[in-house]
């Protein structure tokens, strides 16, 4: 295709997929057992120590909880926490599965705060909502066939898409209204597409300014199950929480900047069984408290931390592809998509208010 013919002479040819390896897109390339910045953080300081070159945090309290901000600032620091250079705001309501409807729109509001700032973080501080015909892209990845994995879909399915019809939206409404569209790709095994690829054309054909991607996570804390959203400015790398990475989503892979939301819905269940030991008190075989091991980058444990070896080794066959989620998914899952959708809905449009934004969640 004539590209320049087709989109304009400002249209940019995006890099081809078959040189964005997973382990390109990501400087850690670990598996280590979680997608959350803030977890990877809190396993690596006890190895290296409370302070981490080139990681800095900071968590404040909320009535709901609190939100923790992780930066990653240097390629070494990347390597060893496993993520990518960049932000991660990770948002923490320990009673979020009560299902009470005020609590869910004051994590909405939250998540609607730490969107825009991430999202002009990622514009230069660029004021997107004076910007005339800004359009975001809103991408639920997951397959919605499998419950634990279907927080995407659910969410596309509930914001507020206006590209379609925000050249009729009135004029006292559209200062507060974007141009909004959303789509839900799939996975490979529905679609035989790669989801990167996917989402890869249709940013090419609708051209948006911004993408964000909505996806569900693997976490380590069996708390954080239902009570945990993270936020991050470097895209995101489908499956790799559950050994399963894809092409990356980002900013170099689509040409434009990408937001990631996300939010736990599984844990490893070798990770439940090394905190169960840690609990009854098992230390590591082989363990000296006079000589600690020395400091390794989290990309470098292949197991559970905290794991005795044997244990591992006895439990492997049986348990080390195991994945667990709450026997309550389908309620949380639901739960959740309208709280990650209504605090989307918050940020790109911010001439409606919150019982308009519940009633179109309803």
């Amino acid at each position: 295709m004539d590209f320049d013919r087709a989109f304009g002479s400002k249209w940019r040819p995006y890099p081809r997929l078959e040189h964005l390896s997973g382990e390109e897109s990501s400087p850690g390339g670990g598996s280590f057992r979680t997608d959350l910045a803030v977890e990877a953080h809190e396993v690596l300081r006890q190895s290296m120590g409370p302070q981490i070159p080139g990681v800095s945090t900071r968590t404040d309290e909320t009535d709901f909880g609190s939100v923790t901000r992780v930066a990653i600032t240097t390629p070494q620091a990347a390597r060893a926490l496993g993520k990518a250079m960049g932000n991660y705001i990770t948002i923490d309501a320990p009673e979020l599965p009560l299902r009470d409807r005020e609590l869910e729109r004051e994590v909405s509001q939250a998540l609607a705060r730490e969107l825009v700032g991430l999202i002009r973080t990622s514009l230069n501080n660029v004021d997107f909502w004076a910007v005339p015909d800004f359009t975001t892209l809103i991408c639920g990845l997951g397959n919605w066939n499998a419950t634990p994995d279907a927080i995407g879909p659910l969410v596309a399915g509930k914001v507020m898409v206006t590209r379609h019809v925000y050249s009729m939206t009135p004029p006292e409404k559209r200062g507060g209204l974007k141009s909004v569209a959303a789509i839900s790709p799939g996975v490979l095994g529905l679609t035989g597409i790669e989801t990167a690829e996917v989402i890869l054309g249709v940013v090419g054909r609708v051209r948006p300014n911004l993408v964000i991607v909505v996806d569900a996570l693997a976490a380590r804390s069996v708390s954080r199950l239902g009570t945990t959203i993270q936020l991050g400015d470097t895209g995101i790398q489908p499956g790799s929480g559950v050994g399963n990475r894809r092409f990356g989503i980002t900013r170099e892979t689509l040409g434009v900047p990408v937001i990631a939301v996300g939010v736990p819905t599984v844990v490893h269940a070798m990770t439940i069984v090394a905190d169960a030991l840690n609990i009854m008190g098992q230390a590591p075989q082989g363990a000296n408290p006079e000589q600690p091991d020395p400091p390794r980058g989290i990309q470098d444990i292949t197991g559970a931390p905290g794991l005795p070896p044997a244990v591992s080794q006895m439990l492997q066959p049986y348990l080390g592809t195991l994945i667990i989620t709450p026997k309550e998914v389908d309620v949380l899952a639901k739960e959740l998509s309208d709280v990650v959708a209504g605090g989307i809905n918050y940020a790109l449009h911010p001439a409606i208010d919150e019982e308009e934004i519940y009633q179109y969640l309803q």
